[in-house]
């Protein structure tokens, strides 16, 4: 089975921080591409003790929207 997720980064300090909203799990890396590894193995880990058919529910993506804030 396959499954696909969203996942977002930003850089906080020397950390890239990568989030799948789909799962609620967050991890780190002090680049990019060990944000992504770090968290596609935390994902995989959050995903061990799901039973396979709860998983279908996983297979809707989210939608990303951009809010602007304007601060005076």
């Amino acid at each position: 089975m396959s499954l696909k997720f969203t996942t977002t980064y930003h850089k906080e300090d020397k950390w890239y921080v990568a989030y799948c909203p789909e799962l609620g799990v967050t991890s780190q890396g002090e680049s990019l591409e060990e944000a992504q590894k770090n968290l596609q193995e935390a994902m995989e880990l959050y995903l061990e003790d799901i039973p396979k058919e709860e998983l279908e529910g996983f297979t809707s993506s989210p939608f990303v929207k951009t809010i602007e804030i304007v601060k005076n």
